[in-house]
């Protein structure tokens, strides 16, 4: 009884996943905004709760370190990792504002920026990508659902139609996993010029 429910589980994921084909296109333009923003000297910021700041941080070190091949550093930040800067925020203004208060400072014009979010209604996540696009940076959101609020304060949205949390962070992964991977091999190219 069990295994005929992996396998269902399974096959969910697998049919859900089929679905980010859907977001080619998008995909690749994010892939060519990222390109066009380090080419500029400019920087990927990411942030997200719970899994979805995971996912944040897995993409950062990605990119930091590396993904498939040896190459040079690319730019990223995770604003989910200093647990100082996120409990002196949430204790001096409020949890709404982890991200947003980050971004006033660390994000500058031309940065692309990831908001992460299954609902699409992260109030952190919304005003954290609002303040980035007043700071001029391109905003990406990788989100769930019907991509929610936050879907008005980005530039593209990965948005995946589902309301499973476990389906759509699955989905996500294979989104950023191309994502890092085409970048890291045109930024090598790019480099060996």
């Amino acid at each position: 009884m069990m295994e005929i429910k992996i396998e269902e589980s399974i096959k969910k994921s697998v049919e859900n996943i089929k679905e980010v084909i859907k977001l080619s296109q998008k995909i690749h333009d994010v892939i060519n905004l990222i390109i066009e923003s380090l080419e500029k000297g400019n920087k990927i910021v990411l942030f997200g709760n719970g899994g979805s700041a995971a996912d944040a941080q897995h993409m950062a070190a990605e990119f930091i370190g590396r993904f498939k091949i040896e190459r040079e550093s690319i730019p990223a930040i995770s604003l989910t990792t200093d647990t100082s800067i996120i409990t002196s925020i949430s204790n001096d203004y409020s949890f709404e504002n982890i991200f947003s208060r980050q971004c006033e400072s660390l994000v500058s014009q031309g940065d692309v920026v990831f908001g992460i979010s299954t609902s699409g209604n992260s109030k952190n996540v919304e005003l954290g990508l609002k303040k980035s696009q007043e700071k001029g940076a391109k905003t990406i959101g990788l989100l769930g659902g019907n991509g929610g609020r936050i879907k008005q304060f980005t530039n593209i949205d990965l948005t995946i139609d589902s309301n499973d949390t476990a389906r759509i962070q699955e989905a996500h992964r294979v989104i950023y996993h191309i994502i890092c991977n085409f970048v890291e091999l045109e930024i090598s190219r790019i480099n060996q010029k």
